[in-house]
């Protein structure tokens, strides 16, 4: 199973990965996206990531 993270300091609060993939990323209150799931049976994850503006998803 890939490991997920998002990188605080690179995330811009965007929101295109929860809505992308709501299943995976969530946006909080600090409006910072955050994982809350390691794997989505819906989404390609990997889109997911290429498609963040700032490179702030890392599949590993």
């Amino acid at each position: 199973m890939p490991k997920i993270t998002v990188d605080s300091s690179l995330c811009v609060g965007c929101g295109l990965c929860e809505t992308n993939c709501p299943e995976v990323f969530k946006m909080k209150d600090d409006g910072l996206a955050y994982v809350i799931s390691e794997s989505c049976k819906t989404h390609n994850l990997k889109e997911v990531s290429e498609q963040c503006p700032v490179t702030a998803i890392k599949i590993e």
